[in-house]
C-alpha cells in the first residue's frame, strides 16, 4: 500500500509542477493568486499523503490543517489587497458599456 501513496504523491507533485506555469505565466493576477490557491491545497494532500507514508498520520494532519489554513489567509489577503489597489478588474468592470442616447 505505501507504493500506492508513494506514486500518487509523485504524480501530485508533478501537478504541483505543472500547476506553477499558470502561477509564472498567468495573464492576469486573479490567474495567478488562483494558481498559488491551486498548488497550496495540493501541497496540502501532499502532505497527509507523506503522513501515510510515514504512519505518522496524527502529526501530518497538524501540519496540513495549519498549512491550509494559512494558504487561505494568504488567498484572501492578496485578492483583498489587489482589489483595493484597483489593479484588477472584475468582469463586469471590464467591458465599458456605451449608451445609446
Amino acid at each position: 500500500m505505501d507504493t500506492v501513496f508513494l506514486y500518487s504523491a509523485i504524480a501530485l507533485t508533478l501537478l504541483i509542477l505543472a500547476s506553477l506555469y499558470r502561477v509564472v505565466g498567468g495573464p492576469t493576477v486573479l490567474d495567478r493568486i488562483v494558481g498559488v490557491n491551486v498548488v497550496g491545497a495540493k501541497t496540502t494532500v501532499l502532505l497527509l499523503l507523506i503522513g501515510l507514508i510515514y504512519g505518522e498520520v496524527a502529526m501530518f494532519v497538524d501540519i496540513a490543517l495549519a498549512y491550509a489554513l494559512l494558504n487561505f489567509i494568504a488567498t484572501l489577503g492578496a485578492t483583498k489587497f489587489f482589489l483595493r489597489r484597483r489593479s484588477v478588474r472584475l468582469e463586469d468592470e471590464q467591458a465599458p458599456t456605451k449608451e445609446v442616447p
